[in-house]
């Protein structure tokens, strides 16, 4: 099943979605990497943005600056295992309902998903120059003092369509994937006689 969805979204919607659907996402992204995530959760620093219902890109975008505005140049999503500790209070203390990433997360933020109601959308890598053509404008930025790993609000449509990778019923692509090939890992030892 393909969902449009309009940001922010409830708990409700984000339970529909399940591992093999797509999504495309219009409204509010907001940006965030590794260095915003620990200013905030091991740092205590604050942001004045509302992240409730939102969906989060890990990214730490290229951008400039003209007549005092930011502009993207190029907006491409990194590798989330880095990430894996701040789903659940991102979830928890910001009301965040999907996280968009390369390359999956853990059983915790799989354990968040379930508990908080969320799910990881997948972007398939090498996508950056595409991505950037599905945001609008940057609306806005907080902790600028972290540039590039600033918070970043973004303006998108059309943003997708993204896969949904780990869902809030359990489910999860990369356990799936991870299980059918150690299947086919064994079967081929097996074929050639190694134990």
């Amino acid at each position: 099943m393909h969902y449009e969805l309009q940001m922010p979204i409830g708990e409700t919607e984000a339970r529909k979605l399940r591992v093999n659907d797509t999504v495309s996402l219009q409204g509010t992204l907001y940006g965030i990497r590794d260095a915003t995530q620990i200013h905030m959760f091991d740092r205590g620093r604050k942001t004045r943005f509302d992240l409730k219902g939102h969906a989060v890109l890990h990214t730490a975008p290229n951008v400039r600056k003209v007549a005092g505005r930011y502009e993207p140049i190029c907006v491409g999503t990194t590798t989330s295992d880095r990430m894996e500790r701040f789903t659940a209070p991102l979830m928890e203390q910001h009301g965040v309902r999907l996280v968009i990433g390369k390359g999956g997360l853990r059983k915790a933020s799989l354990q968040a998903f379930s508990r908080f109601g969320g799910a990881y959308l997948a972007v398939i890598g090498g996508t950056a120059a595409l991505e950037t053509t599905w945001i609008e404008a940057i609306e806005d930025v907080d902790l600028d003092d972290l540039h590039p790993e600033s918070l970043w609000k973004f303006r998108v449509r059309g943003f997708g369509p993204l896969v949904v990778a780990m869902d809030s019923h359990g489910g999860s692509l990369y356990e799936v994937v991870n299980s059918e090939a150690q299947a086919r890992r064994a079967a081929a030892l097996k074929h050639l006689g190694v134990r």
